[in-house]
């Protein structure tokens, strides 16, 4: 009696075994299904960029694209020498705005950059008017002036501009639809010939 108790323990165990066994099996293969799908998931984020990383060639163009017509000045392309060579004037763009209290398109907003190149010689009364800046048209010989005193940052002294330091003016000129180019006089600086008006 007790040997055949003791062949159904042997046989029970060795199933149990066999089942343990079978159960670590199947958690182990479980676990490796899980890992494998969380490392799906994880690259799956580092993979979705990928279809907009193709198309952002398209959008990185059409922003220069849009600048490229919006600015017709490139930099450094109209500089002149002001005060003889004590300063430097940049003109940075000459853009056709709508007038605000008219609504007509006759308005040409030039912004410019004054540079200070004199370390000493400046003198108090070295000024560059800005707001009596006036322009013509190449083909006709017509002057335009500003607009008005309070459309310009007025005048720009450079004694209190410090040496190779900057500083940016603009002005609204009254220029008719239709004119494409100026030529261009701030005070006390070599003329600008041929500025392209961009719309």
């Amino acid at each position: 009696m007790s040997t055949f108790l003791s062949g159904v323990a042997v046989l029970l165990s060795t199933l149990a075994l066999g089942c343990s066994g079978y159960v670590a099996y199947e958690v182990f293969t479980l676990r490796q299904t899980l890992n494998a799908s969380n490392t799906v998931s994880n690259t799956i984020p580092t993979q979705v960029p990928s279809p907009t990383a193709t198309t952002s060639p398209q959008v990185t163009i059409s922003p220069s694209l849009a600048t490229a017509t919006t600015s017709a000045i490139s930099p450094g392309q109209f500089v002149q020498p002001a005060f003889g060579k004590k300063a430097e004037v940049e003109l940075l763009s000459a853009k056709r705005i709508k007038d605000p209290e008219t609504g007509n398109r006759d308005v040409v907003n030039l912004q410019m950059r004054i540079r200070r190149l004199a370390t000493d010689g400046v003198a108090a009364s070295d000024i560059i008017s800005v707001p009596i800046t006036t322009a013509r048209n190449p083909e006709t010989s017509v002057t335009y002036k500003g607009v008005a005193l309070d459309r310009s940052t007025g005048s720009v002294s450079l004694f209190q501009v410090r040496p190779q330091a900057s500083a940016d003016a603009y002005i609204w000129l009254r220029v008719p639809d239709g004119v494409n180019n100026l030529d261009v006089f701030v005070p006390d600086t070599a003329a600008f010939k041929n500025v392209p008006i961009s719309n």
